[in-house]
């Protein structure tokens, strides 16, 4: 019952295990991890050169930096985005607040539930 069959993600999280989690999830899903970043650079250097992705994960607090820079070059590449945090949307800057958000500790059913409207319809054709 994988439901995102053949979509790919990129995860930006800075808590191997968190991570390791996430990473389950999006594979019991169908979703594809085609790349992870623990460390902003290594997500701005991602984010800036990655192939075709159909959506990206992001915790907002990345080794206590925000993650709006990596949000940046994605959402001008067009990527959908899924705000990965503790504190809700309240937590986010008024410009990103119209984004899909995923509260910690989430659950499986959290990430399908907000993936579902941004990868509808992907692979289906």
């Amino acid at each position: 019952m994988a439901k995102f069959t053949g979509s790919r993600a990129f995860v930006v999280e800075d808590e191997t295990l968190v991570l390791f989690g996430l990473e389950d999830a999006l594979a019991d899903l169908g979703c594809e991890v085609v790349a992870q970043a623990m460390r902003l650079e290594q997500a701005i250097t991602l984010a800036e050169t990655l192939g075709p992705v159909d959506v990206a994960i992001l915790d907002v607090n990345i080794g206590g930096t925000t993650v709006f820079p990596v949000a940046q070059i994605l959402k001008e590449r067009g990527v959908p985005l899924v705000f990965a945090t503790g504190y809700g949307r309240a937590g986010l800057p008024p410009e990103w607040q119209s984004h899909a958000v995923i509260v910690k500790p989430y659950s499986q059913q959290d990430i399908e539930r907000v993936l579902t409207p941004l990868l509808a319809g992907r692979g289906d054709e």
